[in-house]
C-alpha cells in the first residue's frame, strides 16, 4: 500500500486529503500513476482531467514524471504552485 496526500484543488475535486492505495504493478512511474488514477472513478477524472497540470512529490520531495515510484511511502499530487 502506497500513501497519497492530495493538495489544493486536486484535494478538493477528489473529495480526500489522503489515501492508502494499492497501485497495480503495472504502475511504474509518477506519469504513470497520474494516467492510472482516473480509472477509479469520477472524481479522479475531474481533479486530473488536465494531467500535464499537476505536480509531484515522492517522500515529499518534488519529482518529473518519469520518476519510479517503487519504495515510495508517500506520494503527493498538487497543481501548479504560484506566488512567494
Amino acid at each position: 500500500m502506497t500513501r497519497l496526500v492530495y493538495f489544493a484543488w486536486v484535494r478538493e475535486r477528489i473529495g480526500k486529503a489522503e489515501e492508502e492505495l494499492d497501485i497495480p504493478a503495472s504502475v511504474k512511474t509518477v506519469g504513470d500513476l497520474i494516467a492510472w488514477l482516473p480509472s477509479l472513478g469520477e472524481d479522479y477524472e475531474n481533479a486530473l482531467q488536465f494531467p500535464d497540470a499537476i505536480r509531484a512529490a515522492i517522500n515529499q520531495e518534488h519529482v518529473e514524471r518519469d520518476e519510479p515510484i517503487a519504495g515510495a511511502r508517500e506520494i503527493g499530487l498538487f497543481p501548479p504552485m504560484t506566488g512567494g
